[in-house]
């Protein structure tokens, strides 16, 4: 089961960091990634990511995942391997009793997930798009407090 988590884990990254476009140049992408596959797997995969095909703005049609047909996609690709590595907080700002956590797309819901589920004092709530986080403070409590309870809870935020 883990070889399928990691492989899975893997396509998400490819088709969030590529524009491919046939089920072949997946196959190749997962292969350069290590992964040796048939075309039944692969499309037993897509289905259960629920990826679809969405046009670019060139006309060409492109593998998406859920959700997010203007997906956004990174101007520099890195190794699949090397992006599964690095956390996907980006920064965090602050304005008043508000703040904004930036993260490599894909990242947002679930690291609100965990930010929620933390029952963090210091955090009222918040809400996720598929690369922000919006966050409500509770009155009175300072940005360096924030950050220091969500240290747990966000890999790499100091």
């Amino acid at each position: 089961m883990k070889i399928k988590k990691n492989r899975l884990e893997t396509l998400r990254m490819i088709i969030s960091s590529q524009e491919l476009g046939s089920q072949d140049e997946l196959l190749e992408a997962l292969q350069k990634e290590g992964f040796k596959l048939t075309q039944a797997t692969l499309s037993r995969d897509l289905k259960q990511l629920k990826v679809a095909k969405a046009a670019t703005m060139n006309g060409n049609y492109v593998y998406v995942l859920p959700n997010v047909t203007m997906y956004k996609r990174v101007s520099t690709p890195q190794q699949i391997r090397e992006m599964m590595q690095v956390p996907g907080f980006l920064s965090i700002n602050f304005s008043g009793n508000m703040g904004v956590i930036k993260t490599r797309p894909g990242y947002a819901s679930s690291i609100a997930y965990n930010i929620d589920n933390n029952d963090i004092p210091q955090i009222i709530g918040t809400i996720a798009g598929d690369d922000t986080i919006f966050i409500v403070i509770r009155q009175g409590v300072t940005d360096n407090e924030v950050i220091e309870a969500l240290n747990d809870v966000v890999p790499n935020i100091k």
